[in-house]
């Protein structure tokens, strides 16, 4: 919308307080504060639950892989041969052995429920997720025979253990004698401490070498399963379609949506909820922008009146009372915008701030599955967000503008 010299000289002074028109500029002062919020608002709590999506995303893959090949009864007697299936799936770019067996463990009198998770070293050292995470120690001490193992962080304080620690780790699966069966009592030396951020790893993994798992759980050379990791997660299933096929029978393949459906459909429904939600609030800041071009055209009454007797055209009037609404929703998405990143910039110092002024933990671990808040803003959700709180307060602006167009001059006039 291209506006002459006066149209703009026009739109800039109503933007304008004028004489006695104090709290016209109060409420549309008040409309941008409210785009501002809500603009802020959508922006910051749809970056959060991408970064909380994508946070848990990476943790639970970057663990367990895009699917896993489970054998019956917790076993694949032949996991090489479905590693070597496995590897020349068109699609599949890694396959992976490993142990997953629930345990107990017990350090200094305390025990705690486990997840032993065996791995082969060269994948130990090569995982993501592991890999770079230590706060004490190093994955570097977990060789076959060693008896040393990696435990999460939030295990290590509930037992007291620190690197170099002994603890000993406890299976049902012992020796079998005449009074019943002895459980499997084997001790391990604390080599590394990490933490991946999500609670529930941090609170039960030991990971260890697969042969120490292997002979601490007495499965000979099998092992729990083949985890899968391909080029695409959304398309896991198609991927893995031929793999599940060939072998059928003796294993059964799960991907991440199986998995973790729960959690993730959670999610999604929850993060459609809070977009609809929070537009509320734009498109209730949008009513403030109507409610003051409305007083706004009142107050101008004779002076729209006057431009009317000098020349102005009907469009020229709607054009400039668009133009006066559009600039203050454009002003308080902006604002928004700004404020939104600030927040997100400094979203767990506001988080620690907040939690250390009201006494309240806001963002408990346990409850929350991730150790920190989480962000990630997608530029294409900016992008509509900006687009839709735009187009919300163009049309406020038209039954104002629409409103001052139709001003009849000699009705307004007559009696000055």
């Amino acid at each position: 919308m291209i506006l002459s010299g006066y149209e703009r000289m026009i739109a800039k002074r109503y933007l304008l307080p004028g004489k006695g028109e104090g709290f016209i500029f109060l409420v549309a002062g008040i409309s941008l504060f409210a785009v501002m919020l809500g603009v802020a608002a959508l922006i910051i709590v749809m970056s959060v639950m991408n970064g909380f999506r994508a946070e848990l995303f990476s943790k639970v893959v970057g663990l367990n892989g895009h699917a896993v090949v489970q054998g019956y009864g917790g076993r694949l007697p032949n996991w090489q041969e479905i590693v070597a299936a496995a590897k020349e799936t068109p699609g599949v770019t890694a396959a992976v052995p490993l142990i997953e067996q629930p345990l107990m463990v017990s350090h200094n009198g305390r025990v705690e429920g486990i997840l032993v998770r065996g791995m082969r070293r060269q994948d130990i050292l090569e995982n993501a997720v592991l890999r770079g995470n230590e706060i004490a120690g190093s994955l570097e001490a977990l060789r076959p025979g060693a008896q040393n193992v990696a435990i999460g962080v939030r295990l290590a304080e509930s037992l007291g253990a620190t690197v170099g620690s002994q603890i000993s780790l406890i299976s049902p699966q012992g020796r079998t004698t005449p009074f019943g069966t002895v459980p499997r009592i084997v001790a391990y030396n604390v080599a590394a401490v990490f933490e991946v951020g999500v609670y529930d790893y941090d609170k039960a993994f030991v990971v260890m070498p697969i042969e120490d798992a292997q002979t601490l759980l007495m499965l000979g050379d099998d092992v729990g399963m083949v985890e899968v990791e391909t080029v695409d997660p959304d398309r896991v299933g198609e991927i893995l379609a031929p793999l599940a096929a060939a072998v059928a029978g003796q294993a059964v393949v799960a991907d991440w949506k199986s998995m973790n459906s729960a959690l993730f459909e959670a999610l999604s429904v929850e993060r459609v909820a809070m977009f609809v939600i929070l537009s509320l609030i734009i498109l209730v800041a949008v009513f403030n922008i109507l409610s003051s071009l409305i007083m706004l055209v009142r107050a101008k009454t004779r002076d729209i009146a006057i431009l009317r007797t000098m020349g102005a055209s009907r469009a020229s009037l709607v054009k400039i009372f668009v133009t006066v609404g559009t600039t203050i929703g454009a002003l308080g998405i902006i604002a928004g915008l700004i404020l939104g990143a600030i927040a997100l910039y400094f979203r767990q110092p506001v988080v620690n701030f907040v939690q250390i002024v009201t006494g309240q933990e806001l963002w408990d671990p346990s409850i929350r599955f991730l150790t920190e808040l989480p962000s990630k803003t997608d530029p294409f959700e900016v992008v509509a967000v900006t687009i839709m709180a735009l187009a919300f307060s163009f049309l406020a602006t038209l039954y104002p503008a629409y409103k001052a167009a139709s001003t009849d001059p000699v009705q307004v006039l007559r009696y000055e």
